[in-house]
């Protein structure tokens, strides 16, 4: 994220497959990353379909079709589920063109953070391509909410996150993460951040057919009086730092980097979607540009408390 690359579309190298479980649905998933051509954008190949026929999903806003506990996109007929930890990869990586073949209806889990995806772009590489890189430039403030929910995208020259969570459970509380983004704070502030939920909603959301194949090694699992993971936390902030990790991989959506500030109290997955679709509903809020000048700054980490949860519904 950023213009490390100056401001030239990019590629994975080499073609990637990673395997693992869906998070939700408990069974084995596969998903295979290959180079695509400029200006193709990011898009799901989806595979291993009832009627035989494979179709291409673009990560668009206007194919979300579910935003509960996870962000799913679909065309007829043919979905995938919990993209958001891959599309927030490729975003933080700064990678503009990629083909996802999937060959199930869920993105595997992995150990529930970004790290084995940013792995597997390594081992790929990038591959910079002849065609500039586009981004989406906020020019008035947008705002959405919900409840006592909100996201705003406001003028900002740079690529931001300014997210703040609240949670009842003391070991989350209220936390706070600032940062500009690109590839480099990517990487070492969000990449590794978990996802979590409470062990108090596990036995519900499984009876609504979600966390079946969560467990200790893809999830932070958080109870009354504990963090149940006995290697406790990767940051002392991590669940916060997930949040952020979950809206970069949403924002990706809208099709091109954002230029801006994205800021976000008590939200998720459907607020951050609802946040992209006013921004681009209004035509006056955004323009395209190409290649704009390079803006480094590392991370600001405000209070202390955190969290929302992948077992637990979004509180958005």
């Amino acid at each position: 994220m950023g213009t490390r690359r100056n401001g030239a579309q990019t590629t994975i190298a080499n073609r990637a497959t990673l395997s693992g479980v869906g998070v939700h649905s408990g069974h084995a998933a596969s998903v295979t990353l290959h180079p695509a051509e400029a200006d193709s954008g990011i898009y799901f190949y989806r595979t291993n379909l009832d009627d035989g026929r494979d179709r291409e999903i673009p990560a668009d806003y206007r194919h979300v079709s579910a935003t509960d506990l996870c962000t799913t996109i679909g065309v007829s007929g043919a979905s995938v589920a919990t993209i958001e930890h891959l599309l927030a990869t490729l975003r933080g990586m700064e990678i503009d063109n990629c083909m996802i073949e999937v060959d199930g209806p869920e993105v595997p889990v992995m150990d529930g953070s970004a790290e084995p995806f940013i792995d597997a772009i390594d081992q790929a590489g990038i591959e910079t391509l002849a065609k500039a890189r586009r981004y989406i430039k906020i020019r008035k403030p947008i705002r959405v909410e919900l409840g006592n929910s909100f996201a705003e995208l406001l003028p900002y020259e740079g690529r931001r996150v300014e997210i703040e969570i609240d949670f009842a459970n003391p070991l989350v509380g209220r936390q706070r993460y600032e940062a500009d983004i690109n590839a480099e704070t990517f990487r070492r502030d969000i990449g590794r951040a978990r996802t979590f939920g409470f062990y108090a909603d596990v036995k519900n959301l499984w009876a609504r057919g979600f966390a079946l194949g969560a467990s200790l090694d893809n999830a932070i699992v958080i109870a009354d009086d504990r963090i149940m993971n006995p290697e406790g936390l990767r940051y002392t902030d991590e669940f916060v730092r997930h949040k952020a990790l979950d809206a970069v991989g949403d924002l990706a959506l809208a099709g091109a980097p954002i230029l801006g500030c994205y800021r976000s109290y008590r939200g998720g997955h459907r607020l951050n979607v609802l946040a992209v679709e006013a921004m681009l509903a209004d035509r006056d809020a955004w323009t395209m540009v190409e290649m704009p000048t390079r803006r480094d700054s590392g991370h600001a980490d405000l209070q202390a408390g955190v969290g929302v949860a992948a077992f637990g519904p979004d509180v958005s």
